[in-house]
């Protein structure tokens, strides 16, 4: 009786955090732990003015190339013209960021999110325009710059100076 008791809370929380998610609240279990989260959001710039950039050439040479007259290739111009254009906006909306929770960071990396506990960072290295964090494994930085995302430095490298304390981790300032 006690297993099925168990399911039921299992599925009626599941149904209850949907529903709440819907509503832009927070989860029942989460909802105590609220105050340990931080999240910094940063702005992507670089890359979608290089890919506007590269859609703007590709623009300039579709109209002076004349030397394929064809209907398809003018359409297979256009097509990539758009679409060059269209990533560089879905880069630009998608905001990068940096999570810090109270025994673990997280951010979204390559199209997924990542997460490093506190147990499996070497280092941080916390400056005025970049923030690093070093794993111990061996993958690579993760590096949260002013120049290139735009995130709040000053506010991140205090932050992760608090999780470096509480977790004991070394943290170096440069």
């Amino acid at each position: 009786m006690a297993r099925s008791w168990e399911r039921m809370v299992q599925r009626n929380s599941q149904q209850v955090n949907k529903k709440r998610k819907k509503e832009g609240k927070d989860s029942i279990h989460r909802s105590s732990q609220a105050g340990q989260t931080d999240v910094y959001r940063g702005r992507n710039i670089v890359f979608p003015v290089l890919l506007a950039g590269l859609g703007a050439l590709y623009w300039m040479i579709g109209q002076f190339d004349t030397s394929s007259g064809s209907p398809n290739s003018l359409v297979m111009n256009w097509v990539g013209v758009v679409l060059y254009f269209a990533l560089a906006a879905m880069m630009f909306f998608r905001r990068p960021y940096l999570k810090v929770e109270r025994a673990r960071v997280s951010t979204f990396k390559f199209n997924r999110q990542k997460f490093l506990d506190a147990a499996d960072i070497e280092k941080i290295i916390v400056s005025r325009k970049s923030v690093s964090i070093k794993p111990k494994a061996k993958r690579g930085h993760w590096i949260f710059s002013r120049l290139i995302n735009r995130y709040d430095t000053v506010a991140m490298g205090e932050r992760m100076d608090q999780f470096a304390k509480l977790n004991k981790i070394p943290l170096e300032n440069e």
